[in-house]
Order: structure tokens, then sequence, then C-alpha cells
């Protein structure tokens, strides 16, 4: 509404409007921005209706209870409907009637006069035909003084100037005409038109003690024909959209038409330059093609010159023949396709309330947050790519770039999508908006690994058999040096053999499992100096230096997508160098627990 105000704030300040008529403009204005207005308050009330449910578990009571979203959702979307019947009826019903209305009002105050209120120190011009300096005035008896008055009713030529020391202005009852009344002053009037040819101009000087002088200055407001709005767009409903956008294109058809008769008859038709006293006479001839340039590289200089200028002046007057013609089609298509977007939009903004509360609801089930911070946030940000989608499809199809349903569906086409895809993660309670988990994501695409904490327990049930344990230690080194030699981890990787080999890494697999066996059977030691070396064992990834998919042939295409698999490649060469370091570090790991061990047991 502000928006809409600051629009036409320049046609309603400084007019004097009462407040009935200002009452009935802003009244006509709040019913055509129902339909804009509507989708938002979807959004926002479904987000914090289901964000309160979630912050307060309900819904997770009620997703306990065996009751789906879905179901929960089922009576606000026959709600939803409704109110889009209700949009589409403000749409196609009462909006053009309000635009009507709102619009010749809008016409009417801007044909209103000014209210007269003459500023200190500036020449006033709100007075049609007149300009008036005041250099003082008392606001509480209403006298001017130093006043300076330039009449250009009879033409700017023809000035009339007032100089007065003093004065009051005032307006007759019927609020017609202003009263001037002024005291001890000059006034200079031309008694000849000014020329150039003249150089002296005669003119009157009258010297008076007081003047009297009345000026037109008609203030009342009054409301102009509606029928001015009866060919617009937005005065019609979906029925005479369709109606005035076949009656165009039919007068588009005959228009066309009536050009191309004219073009081929007049304009384009071949004229024959032989006279009938010609001496030669050709009967028959069938000719396939001419050769323009040989005909023309034969005639004279003069002949030349005067073809070329014949040449031009016809194309010229054939070029603004035509440009002139095109402005009544050129702008019958405009209006057309402004009818037809208004047809589309009547019906895409009643569908994008139900649109809006797909998005809302599962939304605020996912975040949880009620009231009206967070959900009044999220849905400006929804609601503002909406719009400037919206937009951009709008000027696009006013312009005539794109096709007028496609550039006005656009925002349905990529907004649909999004409600029906949180809607299913919302029903089967996805962590879709968690940060945690596109964090956790993040950090494992980049290699960037959590540490170990382990703590002294509580309560322990059974201590450890350390002299198994540090068999288990010396068996897992053995693994980690054959495995480290047989798989070179330091080297570059095949290229092709990483896109071809989509077996699983068995070893690397076997020697993880046998070191969380060893770390799960320590952790229940009481002595803190084995939990404090537990802490320094790595945690293996055991995939990431092998292809990065489980399909072979997605790996495949990968690897001949030369940029996507390069980047690939090389990230696999970092984690086997990664894991080259992990298998060393588990040694040495492995022998400071042993020597802790052998020290435990020999004392």
């Amino acid at each position: 509404m502000m928006q809409f105000l600051w629009r036409y704030v320049d046609d309603l300040v400084g007019k004097g409007l009462a407040i009935s008529v200002l009452s009935e403009f802003f009244f006509y204005a709040i019913l055509t921005l129902v339909p804009t207005a509507l989708p938002l308050a979807i959004l926002l009330a479904s987000l914090m209706t289901f964000g309160n449910f979630g912050e307060r578990y309900e819904l997770l009571a009620i997703k306990a209870a065996g009751i789906s979203l879905i179901r929960v959702m089922a009576p606000l979307i026959v709600f939803t409907v409704f109110l889009c019947s209700t949009s589409f009826y403000f749409q196609n019903v009462v909006a053009p009637k309000a635009q009507v209305k709102l619009f010749t009002l809008l016409f009417s105050m801007k044909q209103k006069s000014p209210e007269l209120e003459i500023p200190e120190g500036v020449f006033y011009d709100e007075i049609e035909g007149y300009n008036l300096y005041v250099k003082h005035k008392n606001k509480e008896t209403g006298a001017l003084y130093n006043i300076m008055i330039y009449n250009f009713s009879d033409g700017f030529d023809n000035a009339h100037i007032i100089v007065a020391d003093s004065g009051k202005l005032e307006m007759t009852a019927d609020k017609k005409y202003l009263r001037l009344h002024l005291y001890s002053g000059e006034m200079f009037e031309n008694l000849k038109s000014q020329s150039s040819s003249m150089q002296n101009v005669p003119y009157r000087r009258e010297s008076f003690s007081e003047k009297h002088t009345i000026i037109d200055f008609n203030s009342n407001f009054n409301m102009i024909d509606e029928s001015f709005m009866n060919n617009q767009y937005q005065s019609k409903n979906m029925t005479e959209l369709q109606t005035a956008v076949d009656s165009m294109n039919h007068l588009v058809d005959s228009v066309g038409k009536t050009f191309y008769k004219e073009a081929i008859t007049n304009t384009y038709r071949f004229r024959d330059n032989f006279s009938k006293e010609d001496t030669l006479k050709i009967r028959k001839a069938k000719l396939t093609a001419i050769n323009t340039d040989s005909v023309f590289n034969n005639l004279s200089l003069s002949d030349k010159q005067k073809a070329v200028a014949n040449a031009l002046s016809t194309s010229q007057s054939i070029g603004n023949d035509w440009k002139f013609k095109s402005f009544n089609t050129v702008d019958t298509d405009k209006r057309i396709r402004r009818h037809e977007m208004e047809w589309h939009k009547k019906i895409a903004l009643s569908i994008s309330c139900l649109i809006f509360f797909f998005i809302g609801a599962p939304l605020g089930g996912i975040i949880r947050k009620g009231g009206l911070g967070m959900p009044v946030v999220i849905s400006i940000l929804i609601f503002l790519i909406y719009y400037i989608i919206d937009t951009t499809g709008a000027k696009m199809a006013r312009n005539g770039t794109w096709v007028i349903w496609t550039a006005m569906w656009i925002s349905t086409f990529i907004l649909a999508p999004v409600g029906i895809f949180l809607s299913y993660k919302s029903n089967n309670d996805s962590v879709v908006l968690n940060v945690d988990t596109y964090i956790n994501w993040l950090r494992k695409v980049i290699g960037i690994r959590d540490t170990r904490h382990l703590a002294k327990k509580e309560v322990i049930i059974e201590d450890p058999d350390y002299l198994q344990e540090d068999k288990n230690m010396e068996l897992l080194n053995d693994m980690c040096e054959e495995y480290i030699s047989n798989n070179r981890l330091k080297r570059a990787p095949n290229y092709f053999t990483i896109w071809t080999k989509n077996e699983k890494d068995e070893e690397i697999m076997a020697i993880n499992e046998q070191l969380e066996a060893i770390i799960e059977k320590l952790a229940n030691t009481k002595n803190t100096k084995i939990l404090g070396t537990l802490n320094n064992y790595p945690i293996l990834s055991v995939h990431a230096h092998r292809c990065p998919f489980n399909m072979p042939s997605l790996n495949k295409i990968t690897g001949i997508i030369l940029p996507i698999g390069l980047i690939y490649y090389f990230r696999i060469w970092a984690f086997r160098v990664r894991l080259y370091k992990d298998l060393k570090l588990i040694n040495k790991v492995n022998r400071d627990l042993q020597d802790i061990i052998r020290t435990i047991c020999n004392k």
C-alpha cells in the first residue's frame, strides 16, 4: 500500500482533498491489492502456524500418533482452495470495477487545482497564467508584503508586471475565483506585441494606492466520466478480455490483409517504362534472371545519377509509408499482449495462493520456529524471489520477447516443484534444512575429519586383555605395512584405472575394522595414559581414495567429462596421500600403546 501511495503522492499532496475523497481512494486501492496480498498472507500464516506446531512439539506428537503431515494439512488445503477462489473472484469481478473507480478518482485528483498556499521567498506558479513572489507574509492575518506578480494571461511577450508594497489574497465563497487586494504599488503593461523587427515597444505604467482584481481559480473537485476506462485492460473480466483480444486480432488481420493488397498492387508492382512509340517491340520474352549491375553499368553518368536518386527517393518514400502504417499495428499488438497478460495473470495469481501454502506449511514444520521473527524473514525472502521472477516474466511478455503464457506462468513453474519437494521432505521428516547436515557433507567433501574424544568411563565391568590387544596391534601393524607396500599410495594413480575399477577396497575396510575393534576394547581401561594415546588414532576414510560413485556407468561418464574427472582425480590422489600418512600414524600409535601395555604387564 505504501509503494502504491508513493507512486501518486505528488497528485495528492497540496490539493486540499476532503477526507471522504481520500478514504474512497484508499478503499479502492486496497481492493485492487487484495489478490497480490493474499499469497504473501497465506505464506506467512502457514509458516507461523506450522512453525508453532513444530516449536511446541505438537507436530511431533501428531506424527507419533500415526497421522501424516498431508492429513494434517488436508483441511487447510480445502480452505486455501477457497482463498484461491476468493482471489480469482476479486481479480475477475471486484478488481475491474475497483480499477475503474480508482483511476477515475486519480485522474480527477490530477486535474484538481492545488490548495492555495503561497510560500515566502520563492515564485509560486500553481495559479494558471500567473507567477507570484512574496517576500514576507503574516500567517495570522494573511497579509502579504513586497509582492511581485507576473501576469502571462495575454502571452509571455505581453506580460503584465505588478509590484506592490502589501496586499491580501482570498478565495470567493464558490471557490472559483481569487480576490487580490494590492496596496501602494505600480503596474507595467506592454501595449503592442514584441517582435524582432521592432526597436521600441510602447508600454503603460500605472501607479496606485489601492487596487483590486479577480483571478480565475477553480479549486472544486469534479469527477470525470468513467467511460475513458472502457478500453483499458484493467477494467475487464476474463470474458471481456478474451472478446477484446479476438476483436483486436480480427482488426490486425484485416489491416494486414489491406496493407498486403496495397503492397502487391502499388508498392511492389512491376512497372514497365516502354512507350507505344518504341520502334522495338517485344512480343514474347522469357526472362529467368536480370543482371541489374550490367544494366546499370551500361547507362551514362547522368542516367546513373538519375537512377540512384530515383531509387533512393522511392525507397525512402516506401519506408516512411510503412513506418507510418506500422504505428497502428504496433500499438494494437501491445494492447493485445497487455490483454492476454491480464487474462493469464488472473489465473496464475490465484494458483500462487495454493503454491505458497505448500511452501509455507512444510517449511514451517521443518524450521520449527513460530512467532513473527524467522517466519516473517523467510516469507519475505520467498515472496521477493517470486516477485522478481514474476516481474521479469511480465516485462518479457510486455516487450514481446517471450511467449505470453510462458512469461506469465514462469514463477508458477519454478515455485511449484519447490512446494512439492518441501512437502515430500517434511512429510518424511527429512533434515533438508538442517545446517549441520550440510556442514558435515561439506566437511566430508573437503576432507575435514573429526578427532577422537575418548574419556574415562565411570563404570567398567571388565578390564581389557592387554596381552591379546598387544597381539592384535601387532597384526594391525603387519596389515598396514603390507597395504602400503602393495598400493604405492604416494604415487599418482592411473587415471583410467580409477574410473574403470569399481571394486570395494576390502583390505582397507579390514584394517579399519581391526582398528576400531582395538579402540573399543582398550576404551574400557582405567589407565588415563592409554586413553590419551587412543585419541591419537586417525579416523580412516575407507572410500574416499577410490572412485566416487557406486554406479560404474556414472564413474565412466565422470571420467569422460574431463574437467569434472580431473577435479575428482586430484581429490582421490590427495586422499590416497592422506591414507598413507594415516597408516603410518596407526603404526606409530600402536608402538606407543605397546610400550605402555608392556610396562603395565611387567609391573
